[in-house]
């Protein structure tokens, strides 16, 4: 026959708090935190949150990890590194494949990190952060700038070069120095108006103008002035470059052509 028995009897009851249900990830326990930000970044929060989890001595077979937005934003950031590193091999390719040298396209591709400085610079002036955004526009800088140091490069090194005159007279190219300033006066225009249009072109963006585009005003800010900078540096210091790494390919095939001569004059033929 059924008792029925007092749960005091068997059982001592105390009031407590504790989780309405259990969550797992990968066969663990998973004790999930949600919060919104407010007032600051989220990528800023994060920061401090990790900081002060890091000071923290776990037991053993506990660890942390970042999910949500935080956790897409980290990738998203992994992927635009990507697409960054991606960028520099493809244009160092197709610089190399065009020029037909290997030492040149590093002369134009200094032009690179100068669009850096000026993006940091824009950045701090508008107190923006360092967002998707920004380096997209970075990844957009790359093509721009690099066209620059193009067409100022490709200019010295044509007028380098022979070529014949109307009267069928050959015609001795320019000397390097004078080839470089040449190319510095005639590619000036051109390289103003690019970057003029380009700059003028991103003011509505850089500056919010528009209901809603404060997410994306990091964008044309980088671009504004990472134009600016490399625009003004790219007229220095490439054509500085493109001196060093001439003189370098000239010294190689000197001593090139050197090696080769010595090793053809020492050969033996009956």
């Amino acid at each position: 026959s059924s008792r029925t028995v007092r749960l005091g009897q068997i059982a001592q009851i105390q009031e407590t708090t504790g989780s309405n249900q259990i969550n797992r990830r990968d066969l663990m326990r998973e004790v999930s935190i949600n919060a919104n930000s407010s007032k600051r970044s989220a990528g800023e929060i994060s920061n401090d949150i990790r900081k002060i989890l890091d000071t923290v001595a776990w037991p053993p077979g506990y660890r942390y990890q970042f999910g949500g937005s935080t956790k897409s934003m980290n990738e998203s950031f992994q992927y635009a590194i990507t697409a960054l590193i991606m960028a520099v091999i493809f244009i160092y390719m197709i610089l190399a494949s065009q020029f037909k040298s290997f030492l040149q396209p590093l002369a134009l591709m200094t032009s690179l990190p100068l669009n850096l400085i000026g993006v940091v610079l824009a950045l701090m002036l508008f107190r923006s952060t360092l967002s998707m955004f920004s380096i997209i526009g970075v990844v957009m800088l790359m093509g721009l700038v690099t066209k620059n140091a193009i067409l100022l490069v490709d200019f010295a090194i044509r007028s380098r070069e022979d070529r014949v005159g109307a009267d069928g007279q050959r015609i001795a190219g320019l000397p390097r120095h004078e080839a470089l300033l040449l190319a510095a006066r005639v590619r000036l225009r051109p390289i103003l108006m690019t970057t003029l249009a380009m700059i003028f072109g991103m003011v509505p963006l850089a500056f919010a103008l528009t209901e809603g585009s404060e997410q994306r005003a990091p964008m044309g800010q980088a671009v504004i002035g990472g134009v600016i900078t490399s625009s003004l540096l790219t007229l220095v210091v490439v054509p500085v470059v493109y001196c060093y790494l001439d003189d370098l390919a000239c010294w190689f095939k000197r001593r090139w052509l050197g090696q080769t001569a010595a090793s053809d004059s020492g050969q033996v033929r009956p």
